[in-house]
């Protein structure tokens, strides 16, 4: 269900859409949230990895390795990190981002 500029998920997750990564991200309600849904804040940062920037939380596995042991296959996944501040509708992406809005603010859109 489309609220503002977020969408409300199974579970209650609210999700956002994010224009670095060109895909939507979630937060549970372990984020604290001031309630706004037109201008949004989620303390603390939301941070999103895949491949080897998640494997400090024990996942196995790197996009980047696999797609060089099999270089027949048209990369679909990517090792990626995404690290944001959102607060009043801004998403500020932080310099560890691996996109091209790293240290850029962006306003939130709706989608």
């Amino acid at each position: 269900m489309q609220k503002g500029k977020l969408r409300i998920a199974e579970g209650g997750r609210l999700c956002f859409w994010c224009p670095g990564c060109k895909e939507a991200h979630s937060v549970i309600n372990a984020w604290t949230f001031n309630g706004n849904y037109e201008r949004p804040t989620f303390k603390p940062s939301v941070l999103v990895t895949s491949g080897h920037y998640s494997n400090r939380f024990g996942m196995p596995g790197c996009w980047c390795r696999f797609y060089a042991e099999h270089p027949e296959l048209e990369p679909v996944f990517k090792c990626s990190q995404c690290h944001t501040f959102i607060t009043d509708g801004q998403i500020q992406f932080l310099a560890d981002c691996t996109h091209e809005l790293a240290g850029k603010t962006v306003e939130m859109e709706a989608f």
